[in-house]
């Protein structure tokens, strides 16, 4: 399986700031990977200045450089980062997988919300890790 990391980035005088106050500033320590889920050899980091993993970064041309027609979406937070990329990669023609043991909103709610919406809206497929690891 090959993995990527999409890594919320933003300069001083970045516009979300208004919207979410100042956040993962470039180098700072709120912006490191953590330490539990640091990218083994091989594994890209794509650095992505909005919410969603596709916009302005390179991942869509280097899933498609490697043909790949799934991607599993994971990560926080689940309504707004996970939701845009689940959706800009549904409406790039990839088959969406979110797997809900994988992903963490600031409420329950707004949890639900993103499946709900990665479901309806989407089509993707709504599991688990363990499923998904059972599969392979």
């Amino acid at each position: 399986m090959v993995v990527f990391y999409t890594q919320d980035t933003h300069d001083p005088g970045d516009p979300e700031f208004p919207i979410w106050g100042q956040h993962v500033l470039r180098g700072s320590w709120g912006w490191q990977i953590v330490d539990e889920l640091v990218p083994q050899a091989g594994e890209r980091v794509i650095q992505k200045l909005r919410y969603d993993g596709f916009f302005a970064t390179s991942l869509g041309d280097e899933l498609r450089m490697k043909d790949i027609k799934t991607v599993i979406v994971c990560g926080t937070v689940a309504n707004i980062c996970v939701l845009h990329t689940a959706g800009s990669a549904a409406l790039r023609g990839y088959k969406v997988i979110l797997p809900v043991d994988t992903i963490s909103a600031i409420t329950p709610f707004d949890q639900q919300v993103a499946i709900r919406q990665t479901s309806f809206l989407y089509r993707g497929v709504i599991t688990t890790a363990e499923a998904i690891s059972v599969q392979q």
